[in-house]
């Protein structure tokens, strides 16, 4: 098979992780220059990986379907496998595992937009196209401070404080980036072998702030403390302010304790090894705390 790539939104969370992770597999990557013809940039890859999406959740829902109707057309014109990251909006407060049997009763008008977005590759690929969505929780990327993680929950970690959006009790789903792109990768390698429309979840790590606390604490040897966020100046600031209205419309899925099922991405890549959590956060510590930080790696190498 070949290993052409077309990544869409390289410079963005997903994108640039993927981009990597092709290039380190061996692919030749292609990054897609935005307000181009995507039929012509996709011309001879064999895979696209859509990593496009407007930032901040700015105008949902007239750039998602536009940006989906784009990657099809592009698809389908180069015979092109699409693989795209899924998040979990889509199933709404859903109880149990979550995962491709998990129905579809999105809570919030991102998610309603998410779960059309999905149905529109899913018939795409009963017209032929070829489409594999990976799916994940919400996003953890080290490097990266875009990510809502290191905003947020992380921002202030050298001071020894960990802000949460949620109860301390409450567990929800994360994906490491490099690991996400990585699973991209291996599936794009097996895309011949997998169906027409392959959802598959990756269950990442599933954590309480307690837990992330415990675990920081353990590794630093040193005491945090956890703050509340605070969803009141969200309401204040959200008739005024984009993000702060659709981050809003969001708040239900931090109160509603979430997990991904493990078991359909071990039984698809039996030969995959996450990375540790360990490491994961050795890496937070590292890029988010300055030596003269309240909190540093612990000198036990614990």
């Amino acid at each position: 098979m070949g290993k052409v790539v077309l990544v869409l939104g390289a410079s963005g969370l997903f994108g640039g992780h993927a981009a990597k992770a092709f290039a380190a597999a061996g692919w030749e990557v292609r990054k897609f220059q935005r307000g181009t013809d995507m039929k012509a940039a996709a011309k001879g890859a064999d895979v696209i990986v859509n990593g496009m999406n407007p930032p901040m959740y700015h105008d949902w829902a007239t750039l998602i379907p536009a940006i989906t109707k784009e990657v099809i057309a592009a698809a389908e014109a180069s015979g092109a496998t699409v693989i795209v990251p899924g998040n979990v909006y889509v199933f709404g407060t859903e109880p149990g595992l979550w995962g491709a049997e998990t129905p579809h009763h999105p809570a919030s008008r991102k998610g309603a937009i998410r779960a059309k977005m999905e149905a529109d590759y899913r018939a795409a690929s009963q017209r032929g196209c070829h489409v594999i969505i990976v799916r994940g929780g919400d996003y953890v990327a080290p490097d990266d401070p875009k990510s809502f993680w290191n905003m947020m929950t992380m921002k202030d970690l050298a001071k020894g404080k960990l802000v949460s959006m949620t109860g301390p009790e409450v567990k929800r789903a994360y994906a490491y980036l490099p690991d996400m792109a990585r699973i991209a990768v291996a599936l794009a390698e097996r895309r011949a072998d997998l169906p027409a429309f392959t959802d598959l979840p990756y269950a990442g790590y599933t954590l309480s702030m307690a837990d992330l606390k415990a675990h920081l604490e353990r590794l630093t040897g040193q005491s945090l403390t956890i703050s509340r966020f605070g969803w009141w100046q969200m309401t204040l600031l959200s008739p005024f302010w984009e993000l702060a209205r659709e981050l809003r419309e969001m708040r239900y899925l931090y109160d509603h304790a979430h997990g991904l099922d493990p078991a359909p991405l071990a039984k698809t890549l039996p030969e995959f090894r996450a990375t540790p959590l360990d490491v994961i956060l050795r890496e937070e510590i590292a890029a988010l705390v300055p030596v003269q930080g309240k909190v540093s790696l612990a000198q036990t190498g614990r």
